[in-house]
């Protein structure tokens, strides 16, 4: 069976959104911000399912990492991934100064 032939309700539900949320938290603290960007989003379409109730047994720890903290450096203000990136060849970093 696949994910929309059944799809998740009630404490299952939860249990998948709370699970995504800490999948997206490893990925990062691993600094994976591709793997975390994607897992973020699928929690999130998941958490915009939940009735307001539901929503109050998702951890308060979770709720703030994916409405505030990974709003913060995913949200739509932000540079998409994949822009344009510069090279740090040679040690050199943004101003172009070697370091000590």
């Amino acid at each position: 069976m696949s994910a929309a032939e059944n799809p998740l309700q009630g404490e299952a539900l939860i249990k998948e959104v709370c699970r995504r949320i800490r999948v997206a938290r490893s990925y990062w603290d691993a600094h994976n911000n591709a793997a975390c960007r994607g897992e973020r989003e699928k929690a999130l379409t998941l958490y915009n399912t939940l009735s307001k109730a539901e929503k109050e047994k998702i951890p308060q720890q979770l709720k703030v990492w994916l409405r505030y903290r990974s709003e913060k450096y995913f949200g739509a203000h932000r540079t998409p991934p994949g822009g344009n990136r510069r090279s740090r060849k040679n040690g050199k970093g943004r101003s172009g100064k070697r370091r000590g």
